[in-house]
């Protein structure tokens, strides 16, 4: 299949009914990694390692039931990339920096993750590149080279997540774990034209995971087809999540919320809206002004706990990062004290919020485009304008791709189930919409 057709359904229906062999998708993953013009989507790949996994997939036996009516998980044989922050057993985890890969050399064991995966079957290609310490939002990286989107070299991928944008681009992986903190897989979504799902705070366990920020650190996907978005509540939800169940309603911001977007992007937002009214939910505008301090908690927050966790080695740290941990590390008990009552504050009123509303629609981001080499000294303020209001609320959100652009979808902690049925939905909606190009 083109990369384009990779998406989870059709690979696993091939997988399922046997027309598809996990070691022949396995090399094909691997045939199209590091496609992009850096040939860094991987900062580490083992294809020995890769294709041996895809013969231990493809060992498992049959049985009945399952998504498939195999037996198997949705993940089991498809191609899935890790962000390296993830330590898996034999390989380094570099963080992004070149000083904690020798430092740390091969991790011991799996990280939780990707016991999760492995033992779902997922076949994973390799450990994708990140913005340093996952502590940025363009995908630039001093050390292994800026990420830029594969067949677009003048566009960066975005980031913290930039690697896994660029292996499900590239057609190397069917979806890509990622992080979302301050908006690491909402941003790069909607700049490259994919789907993306933060996961609700609190959701997986970080054994094995290098942390940025606790307090809004979160797992969560990168992927092609909002279908698809079902499928990936695993490996992170809980046991026994809630039944997913409807929304009745949706607050859309107000246009001046959006001064600074891109007139495209609001075209799209404003579309997207009706296509959730067509859905059935009835939409309502807000104008959330008192989300404007939201960078103001959320910033000094995450500087604060990025400087306990890399203390002692911040001379060792791009100066740009290195500014914003020093300046971390110099927050008092009282000031922390009193950033974090705010933290509550608001995070109550985002609670009030979806309480009345379900769900909230805004972009992504009100750019659609980064270009490679450009300064972007000012573009992560204006990009954490509009994903802090969500990480500081701890919610699950969905990037939906638009052309231009992208979307975010969020809804009250916890209903992730509810809210990835409802991109499925969304995305069958669209494809109906859509002419055949054969026809």
């Amino acid at each position: 299949m083109p990369a384009p057709d990779w998406t989870i359904r059709a690979l696993r229906t091939a997988l399922a009914d046997e027309t598809l062999r996990s070691t022949s998708l396995a090399d094909e993953a691997l045939a199209r990694s590091n496609g992009n013009a850096g040939r860094n989507t991987y900062l580490w790949q083992n294809p020995a390692f890769t294709r041996e996994e895809a013969a231990r997939a493809e060992a498992a036996p049959r049985a009945e039931g399952g998504p498939f009516n195999d037996g198997r998980s949705a993940l089991w044989g498809l191609p899935i990339s890790v962000k390296d922050c993830f330590d898996l057993a034999g390989a380094p985890t570099t963080c992004g920096v070149r000083f904690y890969r020798d430092l740390n050399g091969s991790a011991p064991r799996d990280s939780w993750l990707v016991q999760q995966l492995r033992a779902a079957g997922a076949v994973l290609i390799g450990k994708t590149h990140l913005h340093p310490l996952a502590y940025g939002i363009t995908g630039e990286n001093p050390e292994f080279g800026d990420c830029v989107q594969p067949g677009n070299p003048a566009a960066l991928t975005g980031g913290s997540s930039s690697g896994a944008v660029a292996s499900v681009l590239e057609g190397s992986a069917v979806a890509a774990i990622g992080t979302d903190t301050g908006g690491s897989i909402r941003v790069p979504a909607a700049l490259s034209g994919l789907a993306g799902y933060r996961a609700t705070h609190g959701r997986g366990n970080w054994r094995g995971g290098a942390h940025l920020a606790e307090s809004f650190d979160t797992m969560g996907w990168l992927f092609r087809d909002l279908e698809d978005a079902p499928y990936l509540a695993a490996p992170f939800g809980p046991a026994k999540a809630a039944p997913a169940s409807a929304f009745a309603r949706f607050a859309l911001v107000s246009d001046s919320f959006l001064h600074d977007c891109e007139r495209e992007i609001v075209v799209n937002l404003h579309s997207t809206a009706r296509n959730l009214e067509f859905l059935g939910l009835e939409c309502r505008t807000i104008d959330p002004a008192w989300w404007s301090e939201s960078r103001e908690i959320f910033a000094p927050i995450q500087a604060w706990e990025a400087a306990r966790i890399h203390a002692g080695h911040f001379d060792l740290i791009e100066p740009t990062i290195r500014e914003r941990l020093e300046w971390g590390s110099q927050i008092a008990p009282a000031e922390l004290a009193g950033l974090r009552r705010r933290l509550d504050e608001f995070r109550a009123r985002m609670d009030d919020l979806f309480a009345v509303h379900d769900l909230i629609l805004l972009p992504a981001a009100p750019v659609a485009r980064l270009a490679a080499g450009a300064d972007h000294s000012q573009t992560r303020a204006r990009l954490l304008r509009y994903t802090t209001p969500f990480s500081l609320a701890g919610v699950p959100a969905i990037a939906i791709p638009c052309a231009p652009g992208g979307m975010q979808l969020a809804a009250a902690r916890d209903r992730d189930e509810s809210l990835l049925r409802l991109a499925a939905q969304l995305g069958a909606l669209r494809r109906a919409a859509t002419p055949s190009p054969h026809t």
